[in-house]
């Protein structure tokens, strides 16, 4: 059951990445493993907390560690892929980049800006602009730092 279960949560979230501009680690076996790990968490605590974090098994206070994680953006921008390897860059996939172990950054968040896809306008919050764009698929050239008016 636990081998269908994962299989099909794989399905879903790497086509969920995929939409965003993300990849999965391409070492299936790994990846599965991890899905299981997170599908295992989530029975336990009724939430996806990361496999390779230790979770309090309080939602509040794990809040940073649920997949994704307040860490991957950084971990990818950084390292080219997120702390427990389950999301890559562009870099991993063609192997570019060999994923070793990184520093946690847990308790350690990095600032976070609000970028504008010049494109379609899209916004998100975090470190770095995504690598492709969600909704247009620009390339992360192609975002800006969008800074807000006070003259509203």
């Amino acid at each position: 059951m636990m081998d269908e279960e994962a299989e099909s949560f794989y399905q879903k979230i790497k086509k969920e990445a995929e939409a965003s501009g993300y990849y999965l680690n391409p070492d299936i076996t790994f990846t599965k493993d991890l899905i299981k790990g997170l599908l295992i968490n989530e029975k336990r605590y009724g939430y996806l907390s990361c496999p390779c974090r230790l979770a309090r098994g309080i939602e509040k206070e794990d809040k940073d560690i649920i997949c994704p994680c307040d860490y991957r953006d950084a971990d990818l921008n950084e390292y080219g892929f997120c702390y427990c390897g389950l999301f890559v860059t562009k870099d991993v996939i063609d192997n570019k980049k060999n994923i070793a172990p990184i520093p946690e950054r847990r308790g350690n968040i990095p600032r976070i800006h609000v970028w504008r896809c010049r494109i379609c306008g899209y916004l998100c919050a975090r470190g770095q602009p995504p690598e492709i764009c969600p909704i247009c698929k620009a390339k992360n050239d192609r975002f800006e730092r969008f800074l807000f008016s006070s003259s509203i």
